[in-house]
């Protein structure tokens, strides 16, 4: 018996979060692991006249290119995966792992071999994002591996994942739409600001938002959402930050992660568990000791860390930054091949001012 949860989040994705018209070619990735959701998209996109392309990945597939691929053949690209970024209207993408630790052995040199090659992919879909010609959503549809990264069972887990995108199951649209506009407010409220201060345990950051853009993350890219990001001025963050969760990368997990920034950049990376990997990964490119996001999570309903970053980014009270590529509709010009969020908890003793004034106390908006 199918659940009916599934049905609706399709009809979320493909009719608010991408808005799927006739005629609309669309890329509707998942793995195996995915296919109730999957085939309910797929569907979907039938029903209202787009024309659907599933790509499904099988099982342990990344892993034997890691294992099995030469150099070139990591950094190879293939022509209908680029054309697929150039040509398409829309991209559904459906994350579902049967194994999350799947990577965790590989060489961190392949990774970035490979991270370096789809440098130009990544570029282009920011660029085709940005100017409103390729609109995208992710989500996950949950498995057990997933669950038992979060502690959960698999019921428990698949509660908390529909839960989260769908906290309105008579009304999912109207939900997401009341949600967009609580947090333009505080977008308006942003606008034209300068300059930004986080302070917390083990944290102290300031950094320029100067003609930059705040975005309201109101489930149009991911789902679940609920936050408000940018890209702040490159040059500009100094100081230091200490991640209160394990920072998850390639199937990896590093804990106690702490960054000092001068002038913008990453001028030290230590972590109690995997601190090579981490300078490994930020000597991916030029980019990548660089911020390419900052953001305040706002999803009252994630209150719980999953090692899942789609809801654990969204955890109301919380702060996150994206090492790497920005969105360049923030007005960042980060580029990098990484783009890798890691959450800072303010919900104790934990404060953002913005030009002097209080935004954000104790993981709450302080705005009247």
């Amino acid at each position: 018996m199918n659940d009916p949860r599934i049905v609706k989040l399709a009809e979320l994705l493909v009719c608010y979060s991408v808005k799927i018209k006739p005629g609309d070619k669309v890329l509707v990735n998942g793995t195996t692991e995915t296919a109730p959701l999957l085939k309910e998209v797929y569907a979907q996109v039938l029903r209202v006249g787009g024309h659907p392309l599933s790509l499904v990945s099988l099982p342990e597939t990344e892993e034997i290119m890691y294992r099995y691929g030469t150099d070139q053949q990591l950094t190879f690209i293939h022509p209908p995966t680029k054309l697929g970024i150039e040509t398409y209207d829309a991209t559904i993408s459906i994350s579902g792992a049967d194994n999350t630790k799947s990577l965790s052995a590989v060489d961190p040199a392949r990774v970035v071999i490979r991270n370096q090659a789809r440098r130009e992919i990544m570029d282009l879909f920011m660029q085709r994002s940005a100017a409103g010609e390729l609109r995208w959503v992710g989500t996950l549809f949950p498995t057990n591996a997933y669950a038992q990264d979060a502690e959960l069972s698999l019921r428990d887990f698949e509660d908390f994942v529909f839960s989260a995108c769908l906290p309105d199951l008579d009304d999912p649209i109207g939900y997401w739409e009341r949600k967009s506009a609580d947090q333009q407010r505080i977008v308006d409220w942003l606008r034209g600001r300068r300059r930004v201060r986080v302070t917390g345990p083990d944290t102290d950051l300031t950094l320029e938002v100067t003609d930059r853009l705040f975005i309201n993350c109101d489930g149009r890219h991911n789902m679940p959402d609920g936050e408000i990001f940018t890209g702040p001025v490159e040059t500009s963050v100094n100081g230091t930050v200490r991640f209160s969760y394990p920072a998850i990368y390639q199937g990896r997990e590093l804990t106690g992660v702490q960054l000092t920034f001068k002038e913008g950049k990453v001028t030290a990376a230590r972590a109690d568990k995997n601190e090579e990997f981490l300078n490994k990964i930020l000597d991916t490119d030029a980019g990548s000791r660089y911020v390419g996001e900052f953001a305040i999570g706002t999803n009252e309903g994630i209150r719980r860390f999953t090692k899942q970053i789609l809801f654990d980014e969204k955890i109301a009270g919380s702060f996150h930054m994206a090492l790497g590529a920005g969105y360049p509709e923030t007005g960042s010009r980060n580029r990098s091949a990484i783009h890798w969020d890691l959450i800072c908890d303010l919900r104790r003793g934990g404060q953002i001012r913005v030009d002097d004034v209080l935004l954000y106390k104790d993981g709450r908006f302080t705005l009247g």
